[in-house]
């Protein structure tokens, strides 16, 4: 089994369902769908941000789409303040834009790192957010999804980015 079908991962049950009613609503809409991703890493900590979202399963990196009219970088400075309480002292930089075919093959995600940020207060539990916080690089959660991990190794481990998520 490949990373990109470990099912451990996978939406199940309504949040499922609801996930694939969105893509299809979308592929009406929208020819093709764009999100972000970014990954804040505090230096001094040698930690990154992650996420674990109520309806998803795993540890993940911070984002979600691009609405429109709004820019990519837009985006994702809007996912930090809703999912981690952050604000971006100095403009993130783009690493990687990547094919997410988990659900579909029109989804694209542009992924950044953010190593100039502020957070004011943590992040505190919601209809969205489980949990969140910052973890060392060599202590991360169990359950990080394997988009994560590869998007570790890419910025932190010289391993070549993928075209996919």
């Amino acid at each position: 089994m490949t990373p990109d079908r470990d099912k451990r991962f996978r939406q199940t049950g309504w949040p499922g369902f609801r996930a694939i009613l969105f893509h299809k609503y979308f592929l009406l809409r929208r020819a093709m769908t764009v999100g972000v991703r970014g990954m804040v890493f505090d230096r001094e900590a040698n930690a990154i941000f992650l996420i674990r979202h109520t309806y998803v399963p795993g540890w993940q990196l911070p984002g979600g789409g691009v609405e429109l009219g709004e820019t990519c970088e837009q985006a994702l400075g809007r996912e930090f303040s809703e999912e981690g309480n952050i604000v971006f002292t100095a403009p993130p930089l783009l690493k990687s834009i990547h094919l997410n075919r988990v659900n579909t093959r029109r989804d694209h995600v542009a992924f950044y790192l953010i190593e100039n940020f502020a957070q004011d207060r943590p992040k505190q539990p919601d209809r969205e957010i489980a949990e969140a916080g910052f973890f060392a690089l060599d202590a991360l959660p169990e359950a990080t999804t394997p988009a994560t991990k590869r998007r570790i190794g890419e910025v932190f481990g010289g391993e070549v980015a993928s075209g996919y998520w």
